[in-house]
């Protein structure tokens, strides 16, 4: 899908879920601009409030591609920013505070995700918001949360800090260093997608109530919330040691090019695949009368005749046949087989985004996984450049005229 497409277009006569919804995101790196994003594509009103010469710190993530003024755009900050509108304000000065301040009875929302504190000591916190618009609903995503005290509340946070203190990481190679972001920015889409079920369950209540909310969001709760199994499995007695060992196999098996996982969680399925790599004997064998058997024969049994047939067929081939027969399974996939991909193509799962620095290949960005009958979607807009509707945006929201804006550029308060 290349932006400006529309899928689903029949669709588009009942418009979008959050169609008059608008947020206004002093946000930064992946976990709120992936949230504000998510709303944007479902219709929200989206303007970012960045730093007025240097833009939000995703920018400045590698890789990167150069923008129409030379400037680089990195990886962080072009997966997350498409279909907003950029308005550079410097939020540190006076002017830069009232500014946004000014902007707020304009919109449903404000959202940031600095580090705790940083908005309060800007005059920008949930308080000072409120009280000019007691029906702004205020989300924050932050490492640890700001409304409650703990140990870590005041620390930074990247998605591989929380994803390591939420057990995850030593859940199945205890006994080695820690392999870091195993899934990409799971810390970071994890919070923003609860950021974004936050908010709208916040308007659905003032909806009701007539007023908007403090909606905190924690990365690190997020991370224990979908690392669910390590603190579960262990209150049911799962322990990194083969006698008390999670009774199932969920492996990788080596094919002849490259890797095909399966996840084998019933009897049935275990015979399964025994018959279908010539194993029929496994069936009756002692050894694999309890599912505990197949833990303590993984190495020595299991995967050596898994791994023998596997090599005489691509991943693909042995997903297929295993699937076929009654094992669930899947190829583990190299970067170039999920661009390629049919279902991806087909569900509309990557937008391409053209360069603007001569280079052929477009920027693939992740599209919108929530597939909704009534709803189309696109057309979806490029990222925006640092500041790019600044002028526009304070000329339509707070009146200001060409005069006025020239001096707040002069002084250095905006883009």
């Amino acid at each position: 899908m290349r932006l400006g497409d529309v899928a689903n277009e029949g669709a588009a006569q009942y418009g979008k879920p959050l169609d008059g919804v608008r947020v206004l995101a002093a946000e930064q790196m992946q976990a709120l601009p992936y949230a504000t994003q998510l709303l944007a594509r479902m219709g929200a009103d989206v303007v970012k409030v960045e730093h007025p010469v240097n833009g939000e710190s995703g920018r400045a993530s590698t890789p990167a591609m150069v923008d129409p003024e030379g400037r680089n755009v990195g990886a962080t900050y072009l997966r997350n920013n498409f279909n907003k509108r950029s308005v550079g304000i410097d939020l540190k000065a006076p002017e830069g505070r009232g500014l946004f301040l000014a902007l707020v009875p304009k919109f449903d929302v404000v959202a940031e995700n600095f580090k705790p504190g940083t908005m309060d000591r800007m005059g920008l916190g949930y308080d000072v918001v409120s009280a000019v618009d007691p029906r702004a609903v205020y989300v924050s995503i932050s490492g640890f949360g700001n409304s409650v005290e703990t140990p870590y509340r005041d620390w930074p946070a990247y998605a591989s800090i929380v994803e390591a203190m939420s057990g995850i990481y030593d859940y199945r190679h205890p006994d080695s260093p820690p392999v870091t972001i195993p899934v990409g920015a799971l810390g970071d889409i994890s919070s923003a997608l609860f950021g974004v079920i936050g908010v709208m369950a916040a308007l659905r209540h003032r909806d009701h109530t007539g007023l908007g909310q403090y909606v905190d969001i924690a990365m690190f709760d997020a991370m224990v919330a979908m690392t669910d199994i390590v603190t579960n499995f262990w209150s049911l007695g799962v322990r990194p040691d083969p006698e008390n060992a999670l009774q199932v196999i969920c492996e990788g098996f080596r094919a002849s090019d490259g890797y095909v996982v399966a996840q084998i969680v019933r009897e049935h399925q275990f015979w399964n695949l025994g018959d279908l790599i010539g194993h029929p004997e496994w069936r009756d064998d002692p050894r694999f009368a309890t599912r505990a058997g197949w833990a303590a024969h993984l190495e020595s049994e299991i995967r050596p005749a898994v791994d023998a047939w596997a090599g005489k067929r691509t991943k693909l081939e042995a997903a297929r046949e295993l699937t076929e027969a009654g094992v669930v399974a899947g190829p583990s996939n190299h970067a170039s087989d999920v661009i390629t991909d049919p279902h991806v193509a087909a569900r509309h799962m990557l937008v391409e985004m053209p360069r603007t620095d001569d280079v052929a290949e477009p920027v693939l960005v992740p599209g919108n996984p929530v597939k909704l009958s009534k709803v189309s979607e696109g057309p979806e807009t490029r990222v925006p450049w640092v500041g790019e509707h600044t002028a526009a945006v304070l000329r339509a929201e707070l009146s200001l005229g060409d005069a006025e804006l020239a001096g707040l550029r002069a002084r250095g308060v905006i883009a």
